[in-house]
């Protein structure tokens, strides 16, 4: 599996008296700055502004050109914790400081954003004087927590899942044999039928534990192609699956760029997604009203896994359906875990690990009369180095 490139690091602390540091900001580190996921400013101590990253950009919606060279106090509803932060990080210089505020957006009315706040001294290699702001929305930061723990859960259950289809593969396959030895030995129908359905279950048995281990198998063939492509043909192969009753509508951003990933991975993880659709949209589609929307656009500094992306490809397949009933909802991309009766509880499951091969995440909002799936594929920074061929 192709290896991510870390995050810039900001340089590190440095104990006093050092060898002061320039001065400039240097058009390296500004970029590596705005690399990070957190909000970061650099402020001397009487709160002048020298350098802020993209995120803060976003997060407060004002420009970098009057950001900087203004007084970071303003940015907060109380500045007297920022202030006092800088005061005692700038005198002891291993000191950090942490605190929780409130961060003014623009225009004025526009709100407020809750975020945890840590100042740190900037070390050797930043501006001299210089004193590091990193803030975190808290509700960003609550949900980091959750998406972790998701994370991990399902992890652990397709480590479970995995080493079970690999004990169950060995012993099925001697069923399987045994069973065709039977039949070859029996003349009698009777007989003949109940070797026909060992044979049969046996069959279907190991085609469920192929789709387990199906997203470990083999490595992801990377080329570059148009995320249409794959819309287009995954609303093919479900139209000709549901030929009456539904319809699967475009809506399209023509202007989004190429993608780099593994096409026939991200057709099956869309196709998972658009099928399971079309299947809680069964009574809809009787009654000839059911719609699925497939619909694509741009998304702008986005948070993925921890990492901060300039451009990703924001994926929507959204149906009029029944909704997804709550208590499936927290549950529905673990394994085994799904709302109809004759399905396998795979293909959430199988769509977020072929998503997360290619550093995406995938959203689900649900209510009755409308369900909305959203994946979020990163782009290629162009400006960002690979030392392996893969998704950025």
């Amino acid at each position: 599996m192709t290896r991510s490139t870390p995050s810039p690091e900001p340089p590190a602390p440095v104990a006093a008296g050092a060898e002061a540091a320039p001065t400039a900001i240097s058009p390296q580190d500004q970029e590596a700055y705005d690399r990070l996921a957190l909000m970061v400013a650099l402020v001397r101590v009487d709160g002048t502004c020298l350098l802020v990253n993209a995120a803060l950009e976003h997060a407060v919606r004002q420009s970098r050109r009057k950001l900087v060279q203004a007084r970071a106090l303003d940015w907060f509803v109380d500045p007297a914790p920022l202030q006092a932060a800088l005061h005692s990080t700038a005198s002891h210089h291993l000191a950090v400081s942490r605190f929780e505020g409130a961060l003014l957006r623009q225009p004025p009315g526009a709100g407020e954003l809750p975020v945890h706040v840590v100042v740190t001294p900037v070390g050797r290699g930043g501006p001299e004087g210089a004193v590091m702001v990193e803030m975190i929305e808290i509700e960003r930061q609550v949900q980091l927590d959750r998406e972790e723990r998701a994370q991990d859960l399902i992890q652990a259950h397709q480590e479970l899942l995995r080493n079970l289809a690999h004990e169950i593969k060995n012993p099925l396959g001697g069923i399987r044999g045994a069973a065709q030895l039977l039949a070859m030995e029996f003349t009698s129908p009777e007989y003949g039928e109940y070797t026909e359905v060992i044979i049969r279950e046996a069959d279907r048995l190991q085609a469920l534990v192929d789709r387990l281990l199906a997203p470990h198998r083999g490595m992801p063939q990377w080329s570059d192609f148009n995320i249409h492509e794959v819309c287009e043909r995954v609303r093919a192969l479900v139209l000709a699956e549901f030929p009456r009753g539904l319809q699967v509508q475009r809506d399209y951003d023509t202007s989004l760029p190429e993608l780099r990933g593994d096409r026939e991975r991200l057709i099956q993880a869309l196709l998972n997604i658009v099928r399971n659709a079309a299947q809680a949209l069964a009574a809809r589609i009787v009654t000839g009203d059911a719609r699925i929307v497939l619909r694509t656009r741009i998304a702008r500094q986005v948070t993925l896994n921890g990492r901060r992306f300039r451009l990703a490809i924001q994926l929507q397949v959204e149906d009029n359906g029944p909704g997804i009933p709550p208590a499936l909802r927290e549950r529905i991309f673990q394994p085994l875990v799904s709302g109809h009766a004759a399905g396998s509880g795979l293909g959430l499951t199988l769509a977020q690990g072929f998503i997360q091969q290619h550093g995406g995440t995938i959203e689900c909002e649900s209510q009755p009369g409308a369900t909305r799936f959203t994946l979020l594929i990163p782009l290629p920074d162009p400006t960002a180095c690979r030392d392996i061929e893969g998704p950025p």
